[in-house]
């Protein structure tokens, strides 16, 4: 599973989220970290590209995530990448984080929303911990607009359970109190990434069925061959999304 990360996404830290190394550097420039800067990465699992984004930059970061397992091997990562002493881990729930208001100067979260009902939520307690003039970046697996009925069935049993929001991000965004500055088109980059993940998973399928047994590891083939399709078909997209805090 490790060499298949690193083969597709560029990375090895047991767990992706669909950010690739390139994806991660973006973020680290649009987000201009730096030594003294505090982010928090909402949604963390296993750590990346958290503990990336803190080892390339040198900023202070907090990592906030539910499912503890996810939490411990971020924890371990970050003693062996020597990153132990600028770095909290946070057992919390997005929508309700557990720090002072205005007490971050940036924040990244990578396809979390899609995997929320409260997306709304998770985006105002972002805003109450910013102070002014943070910025945020954030991907986020949605449906294409306008789909019919039946390419909408398809493309929800392909992608996150939370991919449909009934508002876009961008109202989303002006109603938390960020403000949209970029909105930027990841789909083709998306599929790229998600068919040499495919190709990687066949090309591994005797180690992987070993680690997952048959069932498991069928399923999974058949999960990933129905978002490749979907997002092929244009029913499904991804996108990065830059914003700041107020005005």
């Amino acid at each position: 599973m490790r060499d298949l990360e690193r083969s597709v996404y560029g990375c090895d830290y047991g767990g992706n989220g669909g950010a690739t190394r390139l994806e991660a550097e973006r973020v680290f420039e649009l987000l201009e970290l730096r030594l003294g800067v505090r982010l928090l990465d909402v949604g963390a699992g296993s750590g990346w590209p958290a503990l990336y984004l803190a080892q390339i930059s040198g900023c202070d970061l907090v990592m906030v995530d539910i499912p503890l397992a996810s939490l411990r091997i971020a924890r371990e990562r970050a003693v062996a990448d020597g990153l132990a002493q600028r770095c909290e881990i946070i057992a919390a729930d997005a929508a309700a984080l557990p720090f002072r208001d205005a007490s971050f100067d940036a924040f990244n979260h990578s396809d979390v929303l899609c995997c929320t009902p409260d997306k709304l939520g998770v985006l105002r307690s972002c805003r109450r911990v910013a102070r002014d003039g943070a910025r945020m970046t954030f991907t986020t697996i949605s449906l294409a607009p306008s789909l019919p009925a039946t390419e909408r069935g398809i493309a929800m049993e392909s992608g996150p359970r939370f991919m449909d929001s009934e508002e876009d991000y961008a109202a989303l965004l002006r109603q938390s109190g960020w403000s949209l500055r970029e909105r930027i088109d990841l789909t083709s980059a998306y599929l790229s990434s998600m068919r040499s993940e495919l190709d990687g998973m066949k090309a591994r399928a005797d180690a992987l069925t070993q680690v997952f047994g048959q069932a498991e590891f069928t399923r999974r083939m058949q999960r990933q061959q129905a978002a490749v399709a979907a997002i092929d078909a244009g029913f499904v997209r991804r996108e990065l999304f830059v914003a700041q805090a107020g005005g």
